[in-house]
């Protein structure tokens, strides 16, 4: 008999995120990134849970932190045709860990495949690529991490300065100042978003949360000068707690607003229950937002907005399991125009605040850059600030055409660079994520002629853009995690 033939020897694959080099392809590169990951984080915005942080939170295992409420995977398991079952309903922890596991190998260019082996990496130390095979491993070795982590400790792990969390003005902020009090090396500060406060034409909704404000503020709103004082009294009470920063979500922007006496009329007629016609609503919506921006400027805060999206487009998957489940898209409707009448009523009043404005739709990227700089002045570098990559566009297209812009049509060395906008503990990699690209983008240039090879200079843009830029311009003082 013959000798039988050895099998060769099959090299695993390599994981690509768990490399030295992921996403720097150039020595200028990642020279620069290893200057841009000393730099902690100033995390301005995100929707994590201040009683989660108050409580410093333990998970029952992976699928508890990874997985609830997280709809960037719902969408992509949804579209690997998961069953709900096994995304917000019923299944079990693992069952629904393992049809995630599953969907992997079919992200392969999504965002998701690079975050998620960030996160098993950077939180977890597991380098191993996550499929059907692995994920028995995967899943036990996170569980038992999982043992010693908690809200407080992940916050310590990446460094995390300053946590701007997004808050309800009806909201106590109880948890606030439980986690003032505490010992944790991170400041968190609460984020001041009246979104209620506009839905006038929602008059059950909008008369339920008045009644919430009266209660939390101590003020009677049966008038419209009592609900704009109630206002007024919890952004004062917000500034008391350290916050300097609101924030606004919305599909479209809104203009100069209503007369006083209109807008009062219309006021009245909701909390009888009447709907307002469409002009109504939005003459209203202008003023309010025209009033919570001469609140920004009197207690010289920030003012961020958040517009471009198309939310609950699928009525049926909104009513089954309700809003940030899973079914917004870009929106395409006219931004520019009206957010340029709002700003410029605001600068004419002389109450224009520091804003970042955050748009959703990549086609509207020139003209908000270019928005930008026509409200720019004294008083801060980068007053008016065209915000990271948002939503579907903090990925590495999207952050890239963001850059493009303003680096085209304004300052990208004044740039506050990025932020996480989420709900997960687990998503402090996306910073490194941003600070990569930056390093790669720079270096790129450097290399190919366009930039100059002056690293003190250009180690000194990419400090600022990933830290030291949003500490200036924020003003909430960063603690020394």
């Amino acid at each position: 008999m013959g000798k039988s033939l050895k099998r060769p020897k099959v090299s695993p694959v390599k994981n690509p995120v768990t490399q030295d080099g992921f996403l720097l392809s150039t020595k200028t590169a990642r020279r620069l990134y290893d200057v841009a990951s000393e730099e902690p984080i100033y995390d301005y915005h995100c929707h994590l849970s201040p009683k989660e942080i108050a409580e410093d939170k333990k998970w029952a295992d992976l699928s508890d932190i990874w997985l609830g409420g997280d709809h960037y995977k719902w969408r992509a398991m949804r579209a690997n045709g998961v069953p709900e079952s096994h995304i917000t309903g019923s299944a079990k922890p693992y069952e629904k860990f393992l049809a995630f596991a599953r969907t992997m190998p079919r992200l392969l260019r999504n965002p998701l495949w690079h975050w998620t082996h960030l996160e098993l990496d950077r939180v977890f130390g597991i380098k191993e690529i996550l499929n059907e095979d692995t994920a028995p491993k995967i899943w036990a070795k996170a569980n038992d991490k999982l043992k010693s982590l908690s809200a407080q400790k992940i916050l310590k792990q990446f460094r995390v300065r300053v946590v701007g969390t997004t808050d309800d003005p009806c909201d106590d902020l109880a948890d606030h100042q439980k986690i003032q009090k505490s010992a944790i090396s991170t400041r968190v500060y609460p984020t001041f978003r009246p979104d209620k406060a506009l839905l006038v034409d929602q008059p059950s909704i909008f008369s339920a949360w008045v009644q919430r404000l009266e209660k939390t503020s101590g003020v009677d709103c049966s008038s419209f000068h009592g609900f704009l004082k109630a206002l007024d009294q919890r952004h004062e009470f917000f500034h008391q707690l350290g916050s300097r920063i609101s924030d606004h979500g919305m599909n479209q922007t809104f203009g100069r607003g209503g007369s006083r006496e209109q807008v009062t009329r219309i006021y009245t007629a909701a909390r009888k229950g009447e709907s307002p016609t469409p002009e109504d609503a939005e003459a209203y919506k202008g003023f309010l937002m025209v009033y919570f921006g001469e609140l920004d400027a009197r207690r010289s805060w920030t003012k961020q907005i958040h517009f471009g999206a198309l939310r609950n487009g699928n009525s049926k998957g909104f009513r089954d399991l309700g809003p940030d489940t899973g079914f917004d898209s870009i929106g395409d409707g006219p931004q520019i125009d009206r957010l340029a009448g709002y700003m410029d009523e605001l600068a004419s009043r002389g109450s224009l605040p520091k804003m970042v404005l955050y748009n959703l739709n990549p086609s509207d990227n020139y003209a908000v850059a270019t928005l930008c700089g026509s409200f720019q002045g004294e008083g801060a570098r980068g007053k008016i600030q065209f915000g990271s990559g948002w939503w579907f566009l903090d990925q590495l297209e999207g952050m890239r055409w963001q850059i493009n812009a303003l680096s085209s049509l304004g300052l990208l060395a004044n740039f506050v660079g990025m932020l996480t906008d989420s709900r997960s503990f687990l998503s402090y990699p996306r910073h490194e994520y941003f600070r990569r690209l930056l390093c790669q983008i720079l270096g790129e240039e450097v290399e190919n002629g366009t930039l100059p090879k002056d690293m003190k200079l250009l180690e000194g843009m990419v400090r600022d853009i990933c830290y030291r830029n949003a500490e200036a311009y924020f003003g909430m003082q960063p603690g020394k995690a």
